[in-house]
């Protein structure tokens, strides 16, 4: 494999989306959201509705071992378990092939996890102060006022440490968790891109002409 992938895990409303995609037009790599999500679709033939609705969200409350805990394993949560696995494993073989095919830089869905093994792998991580990120979502009109917002940052945030903490033996947000984390309420976005790709250079080192 002599391309490298960047991963961006992110806090909701931190930005890290849109420093994900500053990072590949700097680094002159594909970017990979949504857009892995419908890639996932096609090659899995699970229906597209499946995979956003389940997009990195892990099983529900009473599926798996907090179902037999207590005492209500059933079908459905057996079925609950299964489709999210399912999006799981479809979503980490598309991960897989981009990281053996092309440079790219992918948000999310355990990215950084999936690709371990990948010897040109760099895993960002993004955050923000959670009145940053309210202001973020307001201003780009995710949300109408500021405690809608705030309860979509906390609930998003807390869906995407579940899941990630559930498929991967690591920590969600966790610096030691990264190559590098940052919080992008210090400087401005065009600024932060331009470190972490001069970052990123540093770390590939000259043989990478990018």
């Amino acid at each position: 494999m002599d391309n490298f992938v960047i991963t961006v895990g992110r806090q909701m409303g931190s930005g890290g989306r849109e420093l994900g995609r500053l990072l590949a037009e700097r680094l002159n790599a594909e970017f990979f959201d949504k857009k892995l999500l419908l890639e996932a679709a096609q090659e899995s033939g699970l229906i597209p509705e499946l995979m956003e609705r389940d997009d990195e969200r892990g099983p529900g409350l009473f599926s798996g071992a907090m179902a037999f805990t207590m005492g209500l394993m059933s079908q459905v949560s057996v079925d609950c378990s299964s489709g999210h696995d399912a999006v799981y494993r479809a979503q980490s073989e598309v991960i897989r092939r981009l990281g053996q095919e092309k440079n790219c830089v992918i948000v999310g869905r355990t990215a950084d996890y999936v690709l371990r093994d990948h010897p040109r792998c760099i895993n960002i991580f993004v955050s923000a102060p959670e009145d940053e990120c309210v202001k973020r979502l307001l201003s780009r009109g995710d949300r109408q006022t500021e405690s809608e917002a705030r309860a979509m940052v906390r609930k998003i945030n807390k869906l995407r440490a579940s899941y990630y903490n559930f498929y991967t033996d690591r920590q969600w947000g966790m610096a030691s968790s990264y190559d590098l984390t940052v919080n992008s309420a210090l400087m401005p976005m065009e600024e932060l891109a331009d470190f972490v790709a001069d970052y990123v250079r540093r770390r590939l080192g000259k043989d990478y002409k990018i």
